[in-house]
């Protein structure tokens, strides 16, 4: 019925899932200045609420990838985009009055949310072959920072000049039109026709959560520049959002080249480790920098925390191929879940801890340099020697 290019349409749709999601998950951070004010928060409580984004994805990620992988990827697709979708439109037409019913439907949101990341995934796995997915799974990556960038320009805006409300009513729209392309152009998978050579599942394999733990490591500074550059700036610098804004723009869009660019290196015999090595080194040196340069004049600082935002932002194509290929066919779902699971554990844990280095130290030069100590670590954290993932798939 379908024949072999609609596998671009599968990707269109996987990218507007990832694109949606990413709205809501990175634009809802920036808009920081106004929540605080908005909903009377402090700065702790504005990074609880925020982190409770990452926190909801973080506990349902593993469950929607082992229930991608049993019930198919369209059904968890659409039930993941309808529900949030509907979420977003209950939170704009009833007015939330507290900071625990904010944090709890921000927690709703990412555990909902959440589901796109598996179930779309495992789709652009299903329809590519080898050789092309390090590009397609790069190109849907490349989804959440432009979709992330969508919500940095729209949604600050759209808070300051006519309330949350609005915000939260685009981001509905967003879901919900997703799903209605999704429920018309995604075929359902045959689920169960795989045969899996390989037994054990992906949540049983050190090295498949070495690649995800040091991944996780990889996204702190992702996402320290994301939830904080803004109140960085207005507090120490006396700048306004439309800079944080800026740094945020540049990470996600330079960023999403960047995983595009990385995704076809891989699909011509690139290393996708040693590529996601290369990364933390990278990545550490620009944070260090910006740790350097926080009270030197502002577009240095700027510049430094916006290329430590693009290289924390360059590698997730890689990072989410390579551990779907490391699972095995059949098992992709379970593979994304567990990554986006740490990944995301990261998305609560940095914004909530952050506040309280800064308690501790009274300085914004501590935050960077652990921003820049995290993808360090990762380093001899990920695994290495490709041979063993050549030998693994020339036994699949």
């Amino acid at each position: 019925m379908y024949g072999p290019n609609h596998r671009w349409i599968v990707l269109s749709l996987g990218v507007a899932a990832q694109a949606s999601f990413s709205a809501m998950f990175s634009g809802l951070p920036v808009t920081g200045i106004t929540m605080r004010t908005d909903y009377h928060l402090s700065t702790a409580q504005l990074g609880l609420v925020v982190g409770c984004l990452g926190l909801g994805v973080a506990i349902s990620e593993i469950a929607w990838g082992l229930l991608t992988d049993r019930y198919g990827d369209r059904k968890i697709l659409l039930t993941g985009l309808l529900s949030t979708g509907t979420l977003m439109a209950v939170m704009a037409l009833v007015p939330i009055r507290s900071m625990t019913a904010l944090a709890a439907c921000m927690l709703a949101a990412g555990a909902l949310g959440g589901s796109v990341n598996g179930s779309s995934g495992r789709a652009v796995m299903t329809w590519f072959a080898d050789g092309q997915r390090g590009f397609a799974m790069s190109v849907r990556q490349t989804a959440i920072p432009v979709g992330g960038a969508v919500g940095v320009a729209l949604l600050p805006w759209l808070a300051d000049a006519y309330g949350f409300a609005l915000v939260y009513g685009v981001l509905a729209g967003f879901c919900l039109l997703t799903a209605a392309a999704t429920g018309r152009w995604l075929p359902a998978a045959e689920v169960g026709a795989v045969i899996r050579e390989r037994a054990d599942s992906p949540l049983r394999r050190w090295d498949v959560w070495r690649l995800a733990l040091a991944t996780a490591l990889l996204t702190v500074p992702q996402f320290a520049v994301l939830s904080f550059s803004a109140i960085f700036l207005h507090d120490v610098k006396g700048e306004g959002v439309a800079l944080a804004g800026l740094i945020v723009l540049i990470a996600q869009l330079g960023g999403g080249a960047a995983r595009v660019w990385t995704g076809r290196l891989s699909d011509r015999g690139g290393d996708r480790r040693t590529w996601i090595k290369g990364f933390g080194v990278l990545i550490a040196v620009a944070m260090a920098g910006a740790a350097v340069l926080t009270n030197a004049p502002t577009p240095l600082t700027v510049a430094a925390l916006a290329l430590g935002g693009l290289l924390a932002n360059a590698w997730h194509g890689l990072a989410y191929t390579e551990i779907a290929v490391m699972a095995g066919p059949g098992r992709e779902g379970t593979a994304l879940g567990l990554e986006g699971t740490t990944l995301f554990a990261t998305g609560f844990l940095t914004p909530v801890l952050i506040p309280i280095v800064l308690a501790a130290t009274s300085s914004w030069t501590v935050v960077w340099a652990l921003a820049a100590l995290a993808p360090l670590l990762a380093v001899p954290l990920a695994p290495g020697a490709r041979k063993r993932l050549v030998t693994a798939e020339a036994r699949a």
